[in-house]
């Protein structure tokens, strides 16, 4: 078998384009099915729905986690499509086998005061303090992704409109808007500090590093690492958070999930639910802590 899955390997990292790390995944997956299938005598090309239970079962015993076991079955899943596209067997046992049932995990989020915990670390006209309270700011402001954030073009921001243009997965572009808070950090950062730090270079882009080119995904979450130490917040906070504590906050205060569904550009409506079993938890917390015969 083992032959067959380097093959497989290949085929993801040359073909598929496949990164490093899930290069990495599937092969850690690949052997320890292959070593599971050595110890119980089994084929790896006559496997049945009842053979997969079992595994699964095994990997229960060794402590998988629900999300690791999926992973597990979805690089399965993968490898013996890929045995039937070659026509080394049929059909693919595993496309009969769901995944388990995984618990739920709510978003974290932060609440107002801490993010002005946050801004309060910012607090000289420093060139990179001026564009880092900008990051937060918009952030906050709009709830967008940070591979958005950091493609935000000049040309995409009408500040008379309060409003930017961003492109989102697919490509699919949509408008998010700030107030007056974030408008004053965008003035700010442009007649103060947006030129120093491209140090006479030319770009398109809004955000700009410390060498005079664009910001990245990963510098992003350099700085805001960098923020929350600063601030000696005891919660972990990443460019992410700051997307579910918008969405928390919109629908706290009352925006349909409609609406909040476009802000945040998602496709399905199901994806932007799990925001409100967040705010019935808030509900909740303070129905407990204020009704006199809540508790005893």
């Amino acid at each position: 078998m083992k032959d067959i899955i380097y093959e497989f390997l290949d085929y993801i990292s040359l073909e598929r384009k496949y990164s490093n790390n899930t290069e990495i995944n599937y092969e850690i997956d690949l052997f320890k099915y292959d070593e599971y299938l050595t110890k119980e005598k089994k084929n790896y090309l006559l496997i049945n729905y009842q053979d997969i239970s079992k595994y699964i079962v095994y990997l229960r015993k060794a402590n998988y986690l629900p999300s690791s076991i999926n992973r597990n079955l979805s690089t399965l899943r993968s490898f013996y499509n890929f045995l039937e596209r070659k026509e080394i067997i049929n059909n693919n046992p595993f496309n009969y086998i769901k995944n388990i049932k995984q618990e739920k995990k709510l978003p974290n989020y932060f609440k107002y005061n801490e993010f002005i915990t946050m801004l309060e670390t910012l607090n000289d006209d420093h060139p990179l303090n001026v564009r880092n309270r900008l990051i937060l700011e918009l952030l906050f402001a709009t709830g967008i992704r940070v591979s958005e954030l950091v493609n935000i073009k000049i040309n995409n921001i009408d500040i008379g409109l309060r409003q930017i243009k961003v492109s989102g997965k697919g490509n699919k572009e949509r408008i998010v808007y700030f107030g007056s808070y974030c408008e004053d950090a965008i003035k700010n950062y442009f007649n103060n500090a947006r030129d120093i730090l491209l140090k006479d270079k030319i770009s398109p882009y809004l955000f700009i590093n410390n060498r005079g080119g664009n910001l990245t995904d990963r510098g992003i979450r350099l700085i805001i690492d960098n923020i929350i130490k600063a601030s000696a917040l005891k919660i972990k906070i990443t460019p992410h958070t700051f997307r579910h504590s918008f969405a928390t906050i919109m629908l706290n205060e009352g925006c349909n999930i409609k609406s909040v569904q476009e802000l945040l550009g998602h496709v399905s409506i199901n994806t932007t639910s799990i925001y409100t079993h967040l705010t019935n938890e808030e509900i909740r917390r303070v129905y407990l802590n204020a009704h006199p015969r809540a508790k005893k």
